[in-house]
């Protein structure tokens, strides 16, 4: 019998967000080079997609734990204090020489971001820190991480997948650019990116998301899901054959950090409880729409047991 539901296995960063009064312009966010640029607000907040998945599925009622790697440094012990105020138990890796990961969240005035991320210690994790025998689950969820630590990924789901666990797979546009997910892709049970990220993997630009599907379908999951902001959401499940959609709801955006992976807890939680795919979407839709209402990628994930 499985111990746990799901395990998250990606990264756990502190997040500063930096908020100057900039505006976005062209796509760009810019600032004067030589100068000193006054921040009007400065927030720091428990992020990285390990976490955030991690923290979302605990608050769904689910027995959860967390892979990740941290330093043995202030903000490490910060991350492993929300972990267990949070009810999810930490698998992963605590580094002696790489100190605890960290973004910078510059935010403009239009309510958008750019991030500067260091993965730091979550870039480290090799398949012998990990206790194999206590990573017994039956869903994996992977964010993207780099390095040692995307090696050992594919290692574990590899060894898991042959014990019955399903992978779920949410890769960033900056892994897709790094490395090759083909492995990854062939195993995973799920597929959750967004519509930039769909056509850089398939180096197509301005696709139709019919056309991405597709196309996507041949790496090889069987559940494929593109996101597009507030356009419609796209499904195909390869087990009926079958595309399904879901509009989202006009609603105020406070911050979108934290969307993608609200979206992506939601869904696979959904799933995990016996839920079909529309109402996975459903539930995916209303975790994302209920984060992007509120300040920072946890503080307004849903508490509710879904069994």
């Amino acid at each position: 019998m499985m111990k746990y539901d799901v395990i998250s296995f990606g990264s756990g960063l502190v997040d500063f967000f930096v908020k100057t009064g900039v505006h976005e312009k062209n796509h760009l966010i810019s600032y004067p080079a030589g100068e000193k640029v006054v921040i009007k607000e400065l927030r720091c907040e428990i992020g990285g997609g390990g976490t955030n998945t991690s923290v979302g599925f605990s608050r769904l009622g689910l027995k959860t734990a967390w892979i990740g790697g941290i330093g043995k440094d202030y903000y490490g012990k910060k991350i492993l204090k929300l972990m267990r105020k949070e009810n999810v138990k930490f698998l992963g890796k605590k580094d002696k020489e790489n100190n605890t990961g960290m973004s910078i969240v510059l935010c403009t005035e239009e309510k958008d971001r750019t991030i500067l991320t260091y993965k730091g210690a979550n870039n480290y994790i090799d398949i012998n820190d990990l206790s194999l025998r206590k990573i017994k689950t039956k869903w994996l969820y992977y964010s993207s991480l780099l390095g040692k630590s995307f090696e050992t990924q594919k290692k574990l789901s590899k060894l898991k997948k042959q014990s019955g666990t399903k992978i779920a797979f949410n890769p960033s546009s900056y892994i897709i650019k790094e490395v090759n997910l083909l492995q990854l892709l062939k195993i995973s049970e799920v597929l959750i990116l967004n519509k930039e990220e769909a056509e850089l993997l398939l180096r197509k630009v301005k696709s139709k998301e019919e056309n991405l599907l597709r196309g996507l379908q041949k790496f090889g999951p069987r559940i494929i899901v593109i996101t597009n902001g507030n356009k419609k959401i796209n499904c195909y499940n390869k087990h009926e054959d079958k595309t399904y959609s879901l509009m989202p709801h006009n609603i105020k955006v406070v911050d979108p950090t934290g969307a993608g992976d609200a979206f992506g807890t939601g869904f696979i939680a959904g799933l995990i409880v016996g839920k079909n795919i529309e109402e996975s979407l459903i539930l995916g839709l209303r975790e994302s729409e209920s984060v992007l209402r509120a300040f920072g990628a946890k503080n307004n994930l849903l508490r509710m047991k879904l069994r």
